[in-house]
């Protein structure tokens, strides 16, 4: 079983505590580092090098939008999925244009939590339904959506319906590296999951 490296990020104290009680009580996730705002999350990311970052927007001094941006823009290869209280569409659009790949509420169920890490880990983007009706429709874009050839590549495999590691093992590149650009494509293209991604690539990849 692979071990899912967790950094969480939440000014609130009984938050971050109530989210490490429930990611120990499961095999696979574990709490790697905690942060209270956005500048201690690159310094402990830096140090832990997690696999997901759960992160809040809202929080004093840097919040998790500019956060998530100076993350991936520092080279990080793991995913950040958004856990907050906002719902409203400038906040998901802006947290998702700056790199995250998920977007959940604080009031989501225990388990829908723990699946969406399992799932950006994987690289899928867990998008909670709440927001995403509203928000996909808008975001979906004209044919090539600005991919590189480099992401073109990995969904046509995705489309092929080739696992991460055969993609890694396909194009000579790390499975973490895939499961970034997995990301990256899921969130241009405007779908949360690899089915989505297909039957777009199938309409839209010449």
């Amino acid at each position: 079983m692979t071990l899912i490296r967790v950094l969480l990020v939440d000014d609130h104290p009984v938050v971050r505590a109530g989210l490490c009680g429930l990611l120990s009580a499961t095999d696979d996730l574990s709490v790697v580092g905690e942060a209270a705002d956005g500048e201690a999350a690159l310094a402990v990311a830096a140090d832990t090098d997690p696999d997901v970052v759960l992160m809040d927007i809202s929080m004093p001094g840097m919040d998790g939008v500019t956060a998530t941006r100076r993350l991936l823009d520092s080279g990080f290869a793991g995913a950040v999925v958004m856990l907050t209280s906002y719902a409203e569409r400038d906040r998901v659009t802006d947290a998702l244009g700056a790199g995250a790949v998920g977007y959940l509420l604080k009031d989501s169920e225990p388990g829908e939590v723990l699946a969406a890490i399992r799932s950006a880990a994987e690289g899928h983007a867990p998008i909670d339904p709440r927001v995403a009706g509203a928000l996909l429709p808008s975001r979906t874009p004209a044919p090539g959506a600005g991919l590189s050839t480099r992401e073109r590549e990995v969904l046509g495999l995705v489309a092929q319906g080739l696992a991460n590691k055969q993609i890694a093992r396909r194009l000579g590149i790390t499975e973490r590296t895939v499961k970034v650009h997995v990301g990256n494509v899921f969130r241009r293209i405007g779908v949360a999951d690899r089915t989505s991604a297909a039957l777009w690539a199938r309409d839209n990849l010449a």
